[in-house]
């Protein structure tokens, strides 16, 4: 009994909390996480001190901007309300500008889809020279907005161009490609067109690379041919790959600004002023900062509207499958 009391004793001064000089592995462990916890706040600290100058703050300053009228030259500032909101809403101007990149997302997106899709089949399913192919299909997408346009509009000069050429070439008549109001916007989805589908075919690409190759042989002993597998096995499981493309896609076509303004020469017509040029241009050429903040606003609305009916449809469709 004495030897196992002793033992007990032994054992509770061992459990015993040193006071003192002394700390506890329970103290230790706690100055370890605090450790840690301030070494990963000083490595967040300067993307934290990033993201509220560049993000944060200039979102809380135009939404301020919006109720005064503020002008670029520095007069003005004055609270307003929702003066600038109303005078937005029922501008003609604005929602033509509006319905002009509605209509280039879906003139651009279409084909975008498309042509990435095949694309990425035709190399997928191993021609020749694939990493030479792989290299042509991407590179315009590494040119500037600058080069593209200047390519762009020597291929569509109405004296000289490429695109004259080849129309003569079938019998047709010339175009006056960026200076008439029936083509100039056709002309900037096709340039639009040939400069970004680079980065769909990438991501189809490798969606496709993902799919499991022993689907394909067992669809093969079954006598499925090359369409019956593209269409049974390869679209069906580009499923995810099509809806993050159409989302991406259809983000680029609504802020459509640099190729449309530089190649029509900084000089928008009601057929192909975008959405982004007009806050531009309220902003910058009429000087009306307020004014030009209220309309972006509504616009971010819009594009809020437009990604939360996205992810609703599919939600369902998932839901659905």
């Amino acid at each position: 009994m004495t030897t196992s009391a002793t033992s007990m004793s032994a054992t509770d001064s061992t459990r015993t909390i040193v006071t003192g000089s002394k700390t506890t592995p329970r103290g230790r462990r706690a100055g370890s996480r605090n450790r840690e916890q301030l070494i990963s706040w000083a490595f967040l600290a300067p993307f934290l001190v990033a993201f509220l100058l560049f993000l944060v703050w200039p979102i809380i300053h135009g939404i301020i901007l919006s109720f005064t009228d503020q002008s670029l030259t520095g007069a003005g500032g004055a609270f307003v309300g929702f003066a600038n909101y109303a005078e937005a809403l029922g501008d003609p101007k604005m929602w033509q500008s509006m319905g002009n990149t509605v209509w280039f997302t879906l003139l651009s997106t279409v084909p975008l889809v498309v042509i990435a899709l095949v694309m990425a089949a035709l190399v997928d399913r191993g021609i020749p020279g694939q990493w030479l192919w792989r290299l042509s299909f991407f590179m315009p997408f590494l040119l500037a907005s600058t080069v593209i346009s200047q390519i762009w509009v020597w291929i569509f000069n109405p004296q000289v161009g490429a695109a004259n050429n080849i129309l003569e070439f079938f019998g047709l008549e010339p175009l006056a490609w960026l200076q008439n109001p029936d083509t100039n916007m056709i002309s900037i989805v096709i340039a639009t067109v040939w400069w970004t589908v680079g980065f769909n075919f990438l991501l189809y690409l490798a969606a496709m690379q993902n799919i499991p190759p022993q689907q394909y042989e067992a669809a093969s002993l079954d006598g499925a041919g090359a369409w019956r597998q593209f269409w049974s096995i390869t679209l069906p499981q580009l499923g995810p790959a099509t809806v993050l493309i159409l989302i991406l896609q259809i983000l680029a076509s609504l802020k459509l600004f640099d190729q449309a303004y530089q190649m029509l020469g900084g000089v928008a017509s009601d057929t192909t002023r975008s959405i982004v040029q007009y806050i531009y241009e309220a902003g910058f050429v009429s000087y009306r900062f307020g004014y030009s903040a209220a309309i972006s606003y509504v616009f971010f609305a819009l594009i809020v509207i437009l990604g939360v009916a996205q992810a609703l449809i599919t939600r369902r469709r998932k839901e659905q499958f």
